[in-house]
């Protein structure tokens, strides 16, 4: 009996060194928003690029990368952003009857 519990250990033990780690993120990391609090204020002469990042566990997010290099969440409900989503699907439609 103490052979075969040896035997188990050992082989576990070898498992555990052969067999590379997960790359996976844990669960808690891949559910987390990447906006978790936004600014209503931000200057869109200070803005650089926006990126807008939409998934199923998290509300629209609106990223701006300021000309400071830094990033800030922008509250999606603010009023000059509304303008710039609708023109840009405007646009997006003006191209496409175009063609």
């Amino acid at each position: 009996m103490d052979v075969k519990l040896l035997a188990v250990v050992a082989a576990l033990t070898v498992m555990m060194i052969y067999v590379p780690p997960s790359q996976a993120k844990p669960i808690s990391l891949v559910e987390r928003c990447y906006c978790r609090s936004t600014v209503n204020n931000v200057p869109r002469s200070y803005i650089r690029e926006l990126r807008f990042i939409h998934t199923p566990n998290c509300p629209f997010q609106v990223i701006a990368k300021l000309k400071t290099n830094k990033e800030v969440c922008v509250n999606p409900e603010v009023r000059w952003l509304q303008q710039y989503l609708k023109n840009a699907i405007n646009k997006m439609k003006k191209s496409k009857q175009a063609n």
